[in-house]
């Protein structure tokens, strides 16, 4: 099960997750170009090893388990998915 970035991520894009998550999984970093064109970061299911590091370093609380995500947020499971799917392509 991965991590999700929800809502509370929109117009913040704090990247103190991207710094502690152990294996690059939090995109875009500020270092890529589409950072400034995305309105939050995203987490790639596939990649997200359940490690917690990010959650803990979000400060506005935008992060949490799949099977978590607050009700009115659920959206942002397929969101995060979504993004990789584009990035892909």
């Amino acid at each position: 099960m991965a991590y999700v970035i929800a809502e509370p991520c929109i117009g913040v894009k704090d990247s103190s997750c991207v710094e502690v998550c152990p294996v690059d999984c939090i995109h875009p970093t500020p270092e890529e170009p589409e950072f400034e064109t995305v309105d939050q970061l995203y987490i790639d299911p596939d990649e997200c090893i359940d490690c917690d590091a990010c959650v803990e370093a979000c400060p506005v609380d935008a992060i949490f388990p799949e099977d978590q995500v607050p009700e009115e947020w659920t959206s942002f499971i397929q969101k995060n998915a979504d993004y990789y799917k584009q990035q892909a392509a």
